[in-house]
């Protein structure tokens, strides 16, 4: 069978390829500390779970969902109002989706024709880049530097790349660089939306998790940002439910609409009782989100203060569950370097390469150990040299 050409617009999937060395690493009987992937390792709390398996035990949870509970919906509503402060949002600028990485995969088909242009950062989360070329449209990259602290910078863009853009991504907390925004750069990114007529698409993965006494937000509470956008919102790190792929497109009606439209030709909806764990997320307590944050705030000091401790620049980590890492030493190749600090030191992290053009030379790592193990990976680190 010869597989689509589509296919090959799409590169080796660096994680299998670093999960192939961890498994004989681990088979050897090495020590290892992963922190690739952005799997919450904290349990889903009890009264969301509740939710769930009570749902479960009613037989007319198991058919075919076909839509949003208008339960769901509110409470998306609601939650917009009560967590946010934003206002006017309707149930008709609601749709679930089965993950915000499958939401962004898919909404280029919604939205784009081919040709297309749209602004992703860079580096960027790859199903940015993905849903772009799932849908033949074509990338202009804008890019996330030190020099502006790794947050967008518009006046850097191409006028003329702007006016074709159709729409242009933006990831704050940023995964994978830690960037929080600010709302001085939320109203630069609104009036050059307005300047260009392109629709903003916000990611708002990691809302719950932003360090340093900066609360998280919305990109949809700053005035003109339901004009001009729409917003992709999770309950998966914050109540730590990534393996049941509760996400919601969450804006403008227009947008919201044509997105429904495509999920309509190619899914069923959201198992019934996923969607009440949903709504158990939404309308529960916030008291364990809070502290959560606060563990994921030590996690980071103890990978940051460790790593700066064995003379390496210190990373940029101000929100999402990621720190991002310059190479030490004057390294370049982010992939020879993870394959040798897993080999070395048993320590598993993700390449910057992965994540887009400027992503070279830096690696990104996921907080996911308690910070005794973190601690253990950067004396094994220290151990191994590579610093």
């Amino acid at each position: 069978m010869q597989a689509s050409q589509r296919l090959d617009r799409f590169g080796a999937e660096v994680f299998a390829s670093l999960n192939n060395k961890l498994l004989a690493l681990k088979a050897q009987g090495k020590t290892i500390y992963n922190m690739s992937v952005g799997t919450p390792d904290f349990k889903p709390y009890d009264h969301v779970v509740e939710a769930l398996t009570q749902a479960a035990q009613d037989p007319e949870m198991w058919k075919y969902a076909l839509r949003d509970l208008p339960e769901l919906k509110q409470a998306v509503c609601d939650y917009y109002e009560r967590r946010f402060g934003v206002s006017g949002i309707t149930p008709s600028m609601v749709q679930s989706c089965n993950g915000t990485q499958e939401g962004v995969g898919h909404l280029g088909l919604a939205l784009l024709d081919p040709g297309d242009t749209i602004l992703v950062p860079d580096p960027c989360y790859p199903v940015f880049e993905a849903g772009a070329k799932i849908a033949d449209a074509k990338l202009e990259y804008y890019p996330l530097v030190a020099e502006h602290n790794y947050l967008p910078y518009v006046a850097g863009i191409d006028p003329e790349v702007a006016d074709r853009a159709k729409y242009m991504i933006v990831s704050l907390p940023a995964n994978p660089v830690g960037s929080v925004g600010t709302p001085e750069i939320y109203e630069e990114i609104i009036t050059f939306a307005r300047e260009h007529d392109l629709l903003i698409v916000h990611d708002n993965a990691y809302s719950d998790i932003v360090f340093d006494g900066e609360p998280g937000g919305s990109f949809l509470q700053y005035p003109g940002a339901l004009e001009v956008g729409v917003e992709f919102f999770s309950l998966s790190k914050s109540f730590n439910v990534t393996g049941a792929r509760i996400g919601f497109l969450v804006g403008r009606e227009d947008v919201v609409s044509a997105f429904a439209k495509l999920r309509s030709q190619i899914d069923f909806g959201m198992f019934f009782p996923i969607q009440k764990a949903a709504i158990a997320c939404l309308n529960g307590p916030r008291d364990e989100v809070e502290a959560q944050r606060l563990k994921y705030q030590e996690r980071r000091d103890a990978l940051c203060d460790g790593l700066e401790g064995l003379g390496w620049e210190r990373p940029n980590a101000h929100g999402s569950m990621f720190v991002w890492a310059k190479l030490p030493g004057g390294r370049i190749d982010s992939m020879a370097f993870c394959e040798e600090l897993m080999e070395k030191a048993g320590v598993v992290v993700t390449p910057g390469a992965s994540f887009g053009p400027s992503g070279e030379g830096h690696v990104r790592m996921a907080l996911v150990l308690p910070p005794d193990q973190i601690a253990l990976a950067v004396e094994a680190i220290r151990e191994a040299g590579l610093y």
